[in-house]
């Protein structure tokens, strides 16, 4: 991957796509945890397999459980599902 750079096109919607080689150079799988961050203006991706201590924010906690979810066994899954579906009911009532 030295050498030329590959470039890409920022969407409408801020995203774009890291292109096959480039997520298979860096370990980078569907699923895993990525960190974005700014560094002296330079936007860096990297895979993570934990997410900061103490950060709960939205974004930490959505890679958090989607990373987990990948080893839970059925029944968990199932139970976890059940729970979050009571909450949003038990929400959308207020």
């Amino acid at each position: 991957m030295a050498g030329k750079g590959i470039y890409k096109v920022l969407d409408d919607k801020g995203r774009v796509l890291i292109p096959r080689q480039l997520r298979a150079a860096a370990g980078m799988q569907h699923g895993d945890i990525i960190k974005l961050a700014v560094q002296k203006g330079v936007v860096t991706a990297q895979k993570v397999d934990l997410i900061e201590v103490g950060d709960q924010s939205p974004q930490a906690v959505e890679a958090y459980v989607f990373s987990a979810v990948k080893t839970m066994e059925k029944q968990t899954l199932l139970s976890l599902a059940a729970r979050l579906i009571s909450l949003l009911e038990e929400n959308s009532k207020e």
